[in-house]
């Protein structure tokens, strides 16, 4: 049992002022209790806030080289504590731990460093006619995240936010809370000043909500479902703060006639089904063209089935379980329309894997010869769950991949490299791999359409904390 009964505000671990209530942190592998964080309140969010109000202006002045020197002592810190971390995220999300090296550890560490690397690189002026352009931070930032990648996605923020001179409030998920709070103490041991990092832990309806309306806050970015996002930018309108979301997903992957569909589908289905398919970005629908059905449906079962499940502490385990029961019967519900809806089930379905007596664990799923309209393929599932849709022609399958309400993440396989960008570029999505591109941490990340807006990850989440002054000469 890991018990955390403080917050981190203003330099120090402090008792919570508004209740001594905790939250418990459930295991989703054994569904047992592993710890607990404390249940801050609007109290508490102020305290911190108020902190990083007196901290911001010593901290913006601060010389850049300053504060990427403390960036990179946390990655370094991350790093050296890697094997906690990673056992850490292991127990509180389910994450197979082959892939939470990568995913949920090695990348944080990467993200501290390339934010001290990018802000080393920017300058902070620029002359233009008569005018001297600067960039300043845009103050005090509330950082929201979701518990699918727990320290990822508070690094994603924290990181370029201090870099660019500004000082933060972070709320974490309190179902993947225990992580968050060993990056706590890694900031603390770096030696930031009192009140640049402050941690409050909470549910979302109490100190999520009362970050976003906190009148001393700047600005607010955050992570998670379009509905909770959309609650976040109401409440910030009402003190016309600055916004960042980056939101759900339904992400595409068109597959033409001359793919090599051998590394194709099993690209596609490892990203449904990565981290128990609990990824915004995941290439959840996969748009084929019907000459090749019959091929992409007999290797996309052929890939689910190298998906085993089990313990996520063993290097043999491909699948985890879901974050929670509630998470695991919302998948199912979604799975079972599937049918409903007249989707073909090739593999998986709504049935409790037999095989796992504990955990919450859903089974993984391809259905194929899906309508486009039906609700496994417009609505995120975040589970491990394909639909295969397959189509006539390029046009109806730059239609399709965009007939859905977000737009996220996309890829497109062909031959003809210059087909599939062309067709790439039509596409709703910020982010398009072509023909399996590799994965970079640098380039800028966010949302079209409901999946959100603003950018993070390298120079351009930098710039995303930053407000330009011009001095007319």
């Amino acid at each position: 049992m890991i018990a955390r009964d403080k917050l981190y505000i203003d330099g120090g671990w402090v008792r919570p002022q508004s209740s001594t209530a905790t939250i418990p942190v459930i295991s989703p592998y054994t569904e047992e209790q592993i710890g607990s964080v404390p249940a801050g309140g609007f109290d508490d969010v102020d305290a911190a806030v108020m902190a990083a109000r007196r901290a911001q202006p010593s901290w913006a002045a601060t010389s850049p080289a300053a504060r990427t020197a403390l960036l990179r002592a946390v990655a370094s810190a991350i790093r050296s504590r890697s094997d906690e971390v990673v056992a850490l995220v292991v127990d509180e999300v389910g994450t197979p731990v082959t892939l939470a090296r990568v995913m949920q550890c090695g990348i944080v560490a990467h993200t501290f460093d390339n934010a001290a690397d990018e802000m080393d690189a920017l300058d902070p002026e620029e002359q233009l006619g008569n005018s001297r352009v600067r960039r300043e931070a845009v103050g005090v930032v509330g950082c929201i995240t979701p518990w699918n990648f727990p320290l990822y996605q508070l690094a994603l923020k924290v990181a370029p936010a201090l870099a660019a001179g500004c000082t933060v409030v972070a709320k974490p998920s309190e179902l993947a809370g225990l992580s968050p709070f060993l990056l706590a103490d890694i900031i603390d041991a770096a030696g930031f000043p009192p009140g640049v990092f402050n941690l409050v832990s909470g549910d979302g309806a109490t100190v999520g909500e009362a970050i976003a309306r906190h009148p001393g806050i700047d600005m607010v970015s955050f992570t998670g479902s379009d509905r909770a996002g959309a609650r976040v930018a109401e409440l910030a309108a009402q003190s016309v703060k600055r916004v960042a979301l980056e939101l759900g997903g339904k992400s595409a992957q068109i597959v033409l006639e001359d793919a090599d569909l051998k590394r194709a589908v099993p690209y596609g289905v490892a990203s449904a089904f990565n981290n128990a398919g609990q990824m915004c970005a995941a290439l959840s629908r996969m748009v084929v063209r019907e000459s090749i059905l019959a091929d992409v449906e007999q290797l996309a079962v052929a890939a689910a089935a190298t998906f085993t499940m089990g313990d996520p502490h063993l290097e043999t385990t491909k699948l985890g379980p879901l974050i929670s029961a509630a998470q695991r019967e919302r998948v199912r519900a979604l799975v079972r329309t599937g049918t409903e809806d007249g989707a073909a089930l090739l593999t998986g379905g709504a049935d409790v894997p037999p095989d796992q007596p504990r955990g919450f664990f859903a089974t993984p799923t391809v259905f194929s010869r899906a309508a486009p309209t039906i609700r496994i393929a417009q609505q995120e599932i975040f589970g491990p769950v394909l639909t295969i849709i397959p189509v006539a022609d390029d046009e109806e399958a730059v239609s399709v991949a965009n007939g859905t309400p977000y737009g996220l993440s996309g890829a497109v396989w062909s031959a003809d490299s210059e087909r599939a960008e062309r067709i790439g570029a039509r596409m709703d999505a910020s982010t398009v791999y072509i023909n399996g591109g590799a994965f970079n941490p640098a380039a800028p990340f966010g949302g079209t359409k409901r999946s959100g807006y603003g950018r993070e990850r390298g120079r351009f989440g930098i710039e995303e904390f930053q407000r330009l002054k011009a001095f007319q000469y």
